[in-house]
């Protein structure tokens, strides 16, 4: 009967200390932290212009025994991510159009942040830096937003002329991108009032109002007008185009002349006609005020104001004046030049 009891204790003990250890394993696991390798960003949201050498920060807290740091471009209409830069603390591959343009800064041993030189108006967008570390994978996001300017395009041939896919080519010929809704929003906000419905990036069709009125949605309060998803290939509408600062300088040349006159007259001074981006960049970055119409190379004239007053366009607020397409022999308007000295 002793012996009994003696096995019977044995096995209670075993089994006793095998779930009090099994315990305290899981207690461990629930309260141990996980290490964090990637500093929280300061700022999420990095600004910068177009042309300007720019950094997104990623910095290590500390460094794992083996890691790689990856730098990718998160597409909104594509779930897969365009590589940038890969690099495992010692050497580093480029990837994707922006190669020539990226590299690691490397100001200290922990740092793995991203360098873009001459940011365009392409690079604008989220970025994702992610250290790959086995089972311990983090990545943080940052968003790189270019200051700049939406203006909205109409074709020679009258408004709603273009699929999105063209609406895209016209934004990129006249030195500017289809615009964001961001971007839109902002420029709404800075007083863009646009009766015309125009594609923007994401596939929609929208207008910004700030006057309400009866041909503009009627009474309703004032804001982004939408038509929602469109066809892209079949619907038609115009433009909202986004420029930012450009290298270079815009100048008006006094007329009158026709428009082949006004092209050469840039090309005698080493310069070519502005396009309607220029000309926005321009006004919007620079301040170039002219009370004077002028051609550019779209064939369209038009002319910016700063400081609005009596016989510049009749319009209380800054803006970009435009007289549409005027006969191309008519000998009425000066020319603004575009030279990237």
């Amino acid at each position: 009967m002793n012996g009994i009891c003696f096995l019977w204790l044995f096995w209670f003990s075993i089994c006793h200390a095998d779930s009090s250890v099994y315990r305290e394993a899981d207690r461990n696991q629930v309260d141990s932290p996980v290490l964090k390798y990637l500093l929280d960003p300061i700022h999420e949201v990095i600004i910068t212009q177009r042309g300007a050498n720019v950094t997104l920060p990623c910095i290590l807290r500390r460094k794992p025994r083996s890691y790689k740091v990856k730098w990718s471009k998160i597409n909104p209409v594509d779930p897969l991510e365009s590589l940038i830069i890969i690099s495992n603390g010692q050497h580093h591959k480029n990837y994707d159009k922006l190669k020539g343009r990226t590299r690691l800064r490397r100001s200290h041993r922990l740092d793995a942040s991203l360098v873009i030189t001459n940011v365009s108006l392409e690079d604008e967008g989220r970025y994702r830096c992610e250290l790959v570390n086995g089972l311990e994978d983090q990545s943080l996001v940052l968003m790189l937003q270019l200051e700049g300017v939406v203006f909205p395009y109409q074709s020679a041939d009258g408004r709603y002329k273009y699929t999105y896919a063209e609406a895209r080519q016209v934004c990129e010929v006249h030195d500017g991108r289809l615009a964001t809704y961001t971007q839109l929003y902002q420029a709404w906000t800075d007083g863009l009032d646009w009766c015309n419905a125009g594609w923007i990036l994401d596939g929609t069709v929208r207008y910004p109002v700030i006057i309400p009125r009866g041909p503009c949605g009627g009474d309703l309060p004032p804001g982004i007008r939408s038509y929602g998803p469109k066809d892209k290939t079949k619907d038609r509408f115009d433009a909202f185009c986004f420029t930012s600062a450009l290298k270079g300088r815009v100048y008006y040349v006094h007329g009158p002349m026709n428009y082949n006159e006004a092209a050469e007259a840039c090309l005698a001074r080493q310069a070519v006609m502005a396009k309607v981006g220029h000309l926005y960049a321009a006004w919007k970055f620079s301040g170039l005020d002219q009370c004077d119409g002028g051609w550019l190379l779209d064939g369209s004239v038009r002319f910016p104001i700063t400081e609005p007053r009596d016989h510049c366009g009749g319009l209380p607020d800054p803006g970009v004046r435009s007289f549409g397409f005027p006969h191309k022999q008519q000998r009425l308007y000066g020319v603004f030049c575009y030279t990237q000295v």
